[in-house]
Parts: C-alpha cells; structure tokens; sequence
C-alpha cells in the first residue's frame, strides 16, 4: 500500500468502519480507556496486534518496537519510551495481563547475527540489538548443529524468555505478579499461517494457543 492509498484509507474507514464502532469510540472518549491486555509487539509492519487478535478500539494498551525488547528497569531520569509504557498501563490503567509477543521471520532477530556498520546511521538500532544479545550466545551455545534459519527461529523465541526476565525486573510488575492482580505470558506469533504459540513456564515449551484452557485464565 502507498502512500496516497493510506490517505483514501482513512476516507474509507470514516465512511464505513467508523461507523461500526461509532458506540464504542463515544464511550472510549466519554469514559476514557479501561484496557485489560497491554500487548508488547514488534514493530514489524506484517505483526498488526489489532488484527491477530481480532480486537476492537480499547480492548489492547499497545507497546510496539524494534524486535519487541524490554530493556531492565533503570530507576534514572533518561528517556524511556518503553519503560514509560509500561509503567503507565501497570500503574495508571491496571492491566491485568501483559503479553510479550514475538513472531517468526523477526528481523531484529536476524539482525542479532550480522555486523552493523557504525557508519551507516544506525547507532541507535546497534544499540538497541544489545537487548537481544542473550538470546543469540544461548541459541549458540544450545543449537550449534541446526541450519541458519532453524537458528533464526530459536533466537525469536528464545528471546521472549529473556524480554519477560527484563519485564519483572520492574518493581510495579514484580509487586503485582506477587500478589496475583497481573499475570506476564510470552507468545509467538508465525506469519506464515497466523498461528500464535504461548510459553508455558511449568514445561518450559511452547504450545498452540489454541489449547487456551492449559492457559490458567
């Protein structure tokens, strides 16, 4: 899609799609968002939380960037774009639930696995990749013999694990996972056929989604 085509997109959906959440935009801006879920996803232009969850306006507070990452809590007073989200949806709307969803084919992933020239004007993004560093060396160390991609695939995963690790080093996160009013799950979203697998710590795997009642909710 083109640019001009995302203009005539919006022309579209207030002619129609609008309309089909007319009720709940004036109740969102009435009574202000009330969202159970904050989902934290990838930037990735083929990851659309909204869709994949088949949701509607208010039902998800949504945190996106680079190969969905969590850096540690860091009680400074620098700029936090993440953590700034995520302290709001814990301690303003009172999420219940958090959901750190990567996907297959990440690019930041991958990305893990090349050398990033300093020169090319991606000092932030070579930064950034730190927070997936763990991910790499374990899927190194663990997954020697399998191919690139199957390498690729254990990285993305592997590195929801490590972004959950980094979500409970938030005091507000650990404080109410503790006394039960929040519950953390990683999920794994495949592009290629839409499927969504959730991490289950007790077997330490990943299942199908579609088992929903080993979920505990």
């Amino acid at each position: 899609m083109g640019f001009s085509q995302l203009i005539e997109g919006n022309i579209t959906f207030q002619n129609s799609t609008f309309k089909d959440y007319k009720d709940d935009f004036k109740t969102l801006v009435e009574k202000g968002q009330n969202p159970e879920v904050l989902f934290i996803g990838c930037s990735d232009s083929r990851v659309v939380p909204e869709l994949i969850m088949d949701s509607k306006p208010g039902d998800m507070f949504i945190l996106r960037n680079v190969g969905n990452f969590i850096p540690a809590f860091k009680a400074d007073n620098d700029f936090h774009g993440s953590a700034a989200a995520i302290e709001f949806a814990v301690s303003v709307l009172n999420v219940k639930h958090i959901i750190v969803c990567g996907h297959s084919h990440c690019g930041a992933c991958k990305a893990l696995y090349k050398q990033i020239d300093d020169e090319i004007g991606m000092i932030h993004v070579k930064k950034w990749l730190e927070l997936g560093k763990t991910a790499k060396e374990y899927v190194l160390q663990n997954y020697s013999t399998l191919t690139q991609e199957e390498k690729y695939r254990q990285t993305e995963k592997y590195s929801i694990l490590c972004q959950l690790k980094n979500l409970i080093t938030y005091p507000e996160v650990k404080k109410r996972i503790e006394n039960k009013s929040l519950k953390i799950h990683g999920w794994y979203y495949k592009i290629e056929d839409g499927s969504i697998e959730y991490y289950n710590d007790k077997e330490d795997k990943f299942f199908n989604l579609k088992d929903k009642d080993s979920l505990g909710i």
